[in-house]
């Protein structure tokens, strides 16, 4: 039977698709639910996989071409024979490493590559949904020095800002040998073509203004220390951040500032009635923003949740794109590899971004003595159309008063 293979059907906000890679050629066998083809969109990968046993009669779209949404991509023949892919290496370690698959939950394209390099997948950290091992996972194990199992680095990095992990794949950049005039040209990635378009684009659409003050962290340091083991106890190994801290008194001072939450349309000024904070998250393929709704009903400990969960989706490319749609306010941190100043720029249609920075001991003058404080840059961009020099000044003043004083976020003052 013949079956038309399509694109699936992309959400309004994207237009269109590319065909990043084929995971079967014409002729060769296909499983069921065996993965067929990535598609790129400007914001997430999709994955297309096999309603049946047979094989791929005719592949209509290659690599790099542009689809539409439903598209027919390939005629498929379902219950065909076909030829059978190179096998994997003869060694026992691959013998074991397909029997174990079959007791997991592995995703198609992580078995494969599980196959061809003979990893046994009953020692990959799995880090997928519902415990399952993803192509990542399989490529992250690949990495890892053997004698250096678990690195409890990674961990105590994104206690401190878990918004923006390092990414744990290699850069995507090639690596040249010491000495080496080599050139390599490859094309921009569509997430990337995007991001870069979305940049421009805000800078020249924009009256963008920066303004810039510095909050004292001991306060929330302090706090932090003296609550964090009977936080994490109490939230089911939820662990105390900052970001919680940020997220909270940004909601704090949305509320009081109408203005910096709300967005343009056009001639239009759109003010909203709620607080969804962005959260920006570095991935090798590039910057995205999953949205935290409704941050106002939200505790410390949800908030923490939510930013862990969506970076280890974005890790994993498992964001929804719901979940990066919408959003009235953004926060970035470029703290987070050691940035101790800078200035982001907006997320249209939103008016303004919080750009948080490395944590630094600087000597600071309190009450006529100098003492030693741990120190934050923060910085603020705005769009001067809507927001006016002093609402922005104020705004991030009154982030900076609820920081130093934790306390006033309980008591709304």
């Amino acid at each position: 039977m013949t079956i038309e293979v399509k694109a699936p059907v992309f959400p309004e906000s994207v237009a269109d698709g590319t065909i990043a890679t084929w995971h079967k050629q014409p002729g060769e066998s296909v499983k069921r639910d065996e993965l067929l083809v990535d598609i790129e969109t400007d914001k997430v990968v999709l994955e297309v996989v096999a309603q049946s046993d047979g094989v791929i009669k005719e592949i209509l779209k290659a690599e790099g071409e542009t689809i539409l949404s439903a598209e027919v991509i390939a005629i498929f023949e379902a219950g065909a024979a076909g030829t059978e892919a190179a096998p994997a290496p003869s060694t026992e370690t691959a013998s074991e490493s397909a029997a174990n698959a079959d007791d997991l939950k592995v995703n198609p394209a992580a078995r494969k590559m599980a196959e061809e390099k003979g990893v046994d997948l009953a020692d990959v950290k799995a880090s997928g949904k519902d415990g399952r091992i993803t192509k990542e996972d399989v490529v992250n194990h690949l990495k890892q020095p053997a004698p250096v199992a678990q690195a409890p680095a990674a961990p105590a990095a994104a206690v401190q800002a878990p918004v923006a992990p390092t990414p744990v794949a290699a850069p995507l950049a090639p690596v040249f040998a010491p000495g080496d005039r080599a050139e390599k040209r490859v094309p921009m990635t569509r997430l990337r073509s995007t991001i870069a378009k979305r940049l421009v684009s805000a800078q020249q659409n924009a009256a963008m203004l920066t303004t810039y003050n510095e909050v004292d962290m001991k306060a929330v340091m302090e706090l932090r220390k003296q609550y964090k083991d009977a936080f994490e106890k109490k939230h089911n190994g939820v662990r105390l951040g900052f970001m919680s801290f940020f997220v909270k008194a940004a909601t704090e001072a949305l509320k009081r500032f109408p203005s910096v939450n709300a967005s343009i349309d056009g001639n239009d000024i759109v003010y909203h009635g709620y607080q969804d904070i962005g959260v920006a998250v570095s991935t090798e393929k590039g910057l995205v923003v999953p949205v935290l709704r409704d941050v106002d009903a939200l505790g410390l400990a949800d908030i923490e949740a939510g930013i862990l969960d969506y970076a280890l989706k974005a890790r994993d490319g498992k964001l929804a794109i719901e979940e990066m749609q919408g959003g009235t306010f953004t926060i970035t941190n470029g703290g987070t590899f050691g940035s101790l100043m800078s200035t982001p720029i907006l997320n249209p249609p939103q008016t303004a971004i919080l750009g948080m920075h490395k944590i630094q001991d600087r000597p600071v003058a309190i009450d006529g003595q100098v003492e030693i404080r741990p120190m934050m840059y923060l910085a603020l961009s705005y769009d001067h159309r809507m927001i006016d020099g002093k609402e922005a000044v104020q705004f991030l003043v009154t982030i900076k008063e609820l920081l130093e004083d934790p306390a006033r976020i309980l008591l709304d003052i």
